[in-house]
């Protein structure tokens, strides 16, 4: 395992050396960030370009990881600890320069099957949230242990810099959906959150974690709403353990439409989650800054790419194109070559893209929603059956022929689609954009709408670090580009309300 962890000089010095990246120090830590850090969310070891992206990042000032156990089911943490292992083994990185977050409590995946097994065993993990079907929550110590010792050993590392609870007012949202009075419920919260502290203090101890914290998507909520999470109950929580303690760390959410952490006065002292951090010195990562939920729809916080509008029937058109040429793989390529018959049923079954965007091109709603389908579902299955045909390629004329060919018939039918939802979805990026510039003369300087996102929430004080999917070498490069833009932490409440006022008029 990589020993060591981040260190106060060396995190200092790295961003030194990457200057002029904007940085800021993670709460009382002593240790040193960029402004924005990688998320993890949607990354998984064995893409290329997932690889090339964290690789391009942390060799170009980005020295905060933000990941979790349940992300890609692992295989995010495996990501992580692969290219660290690389990049400190050829010593274009130090361990002590870049500092690791991840978090637990999700039941997902190989979790779950672990779950379903232990209490087929008779031993159940102690207090399991039973959220629902394929998914489950646990603060108990004894899930805290498991879920350790499996991250660090993904991760390659002896020590995390930061381990978070993800997530635990699913336990709050079973109650209530199970008919618990609120206030019970909210007791035996805090009281799971105050043993899982306690245990995490053990593993300070231990040198198996350095600090730890919170991650919730409820911190910013209304105070009387079923769910919420008090920052100020769970700091009194630290306190009372040791004063030494190490909660050090919270995670939330924040981006241009969803203002609460600035604007909500949510804390039993009457200010909101930012003033309460900065009063304790707590470091604070922002989570969700690119996608905003608004009016009841997901909205992507960046630019939308430009397409000629397609007639209806155009698009219809290559719809067909793609039918038919799935049609001739399974009819008439398959056939030909050595496939088992049980797998062509399998291959047709993912390639049938075409006929799942007949049914549903015209009701996707929104340009975000196309643009989900597409990376979540479609372009998946259609490059796990690529991969698989490639071998049987190099050998079959016929068959490369066809992949070269259908790959282009995707592409078409893919920017059709498109264009139907993008001018939409471009006059809405407009109308942001506008809104953005008339809240903050800061928040108005040239840059992409990403970027002015991103300016928005590290311009804000409180905020330590903002957490960006970079899935991308050019989502990297763009957020690089706003970390080396020059921008003050002042007051900028004036600037999050006039910015909520202009927005609620689109």
């Amino acid at each position: 395992m990589i020993p060591g962890y981040a260190s106060e000089a060396a995190t200092t010095d790295y961003l030194k050396k990457h200057g002029p990246i904007a940085c800021n120090k993670i709460g009382t830590t002593k240790l040193t960030a960029s402004q924005a850090g990688f998320g993890c969310y949607r990354v998984s070891v064995g893409v290329p370009h997932h690889e090339t992206a964290l690789h391009k990042a942390l060799g170009e000032g980005v020295n905060l990881i933000d990941t979790s156990a349940n992300y890609a089911d692992g295989d995010s943490e495996t990501l992580v600890g692969q290219v660290l292992e690389k990049l400190i083994d050829s010593g274009d990185l130090a361990r002590e320069a870049v500092v690791v977050v991840s978090k637990v409590g999700y039941l997902q995946g190989q979790n779950y099957a672990l779950s379903q097994e232990r209490k087929q065993q008779g031993r159940p993990f102690p207090e399991l949230v039973e959220y629902g079907e394929g998914l489950e929550h646990c603060l108990h110590p004894e899930f805290l242990r498991n879920q350790l010792n499996r991250s660090l050993e993904r991760l390659n590392l002896a020590t995390l810099d930061f381990y978070l609870l993800h997530n635990p007012e699913y336990y709050l949202e079973w109650a209530e959906k199970n008919g618990r009075p609120l206030e019970p419920a909210r007791i035996e919260y805090y009281r799971r959150i105050k043993t899982a502290f306690e245990y995490l203090e053990e593993e300070v101890a231990q040198g198996r974690i350095r600090y730890y914290g919170i991650s919730s998507n409820t911190f910013p909520a209304a105070a009387d709403q079923p769910d919420f999470t008090c920052l100020e109950t769970i700091w009194n929580i630290a306190e009372s353990m040791d004063s030494q303690h190490h909660f050090q760390l919270v995670q939330l959410p924040l981006n241009l439409m969803e203002p609460g952490a600035a604007l909500q006065k949510n804390q039993p002292n009457g200010g909101s989650i930012l003033e309460f951090v900065q009063q304790k010195g707590l470091g604070i990562l922002v989570n969700r800054p690119l996608n905003a939920f608004f009016k009841n729809q997901l909205v992507r916080l960046a630019e939308v790419p430009a397409f000629a509008i397609q007639p209806k029937d155009e698009v219809v058109r290559k719809i067909q194109y793609l039918s038919k040429s799935e049609k001739s793989l399974w009819l008439k390529i398959l056939p030909a070559i050595n496939v088992p018959p049980g797998l062509r049923i399998r291959i047709k079954e993912q390639m049938a893209i075409g006929d799942t965007l007949k049914h549903h091109w015209l009701n996707l709603g929104s340009y975000e929603r196309w643009r989900q389908i597409k990376t979540g579902n479609l372009q998946p299955r259609i490059q796990g059956v690529m991969d698989f045909l490639k071998p049987y390629g190099n050998q079959n004329e016929d068959l490369s022929s066809w992949m070269t060919s259908h790959r282009e018939k995707i592409a078409d039918a893919f920017e059709a689609v498109a264009s139907i939802y993008a001018e939409d979805a471009a006059h809405q990026v407009d109308r942001i954009r506008r809104a953005v510039a008339a809240a903050d003369r800061d928040w108005a300087e040239e840059g992409t709408l990403s970027q002015k996102a991103l300016r928005a929430i590290r311009s804000t004080p409180g905020v330590t670090c903002t957490l960006v999917g970079m899935r991308r070498a050019d989502y990297v490069s763009d957020v690089l580009t706003e970390l080396k833009r020059p921008v003050n932490q002042g007051s900028r409440l004036e600037s999050w309300q006039k910015l909520t006022a202009g927005l609620a008029k689109i």
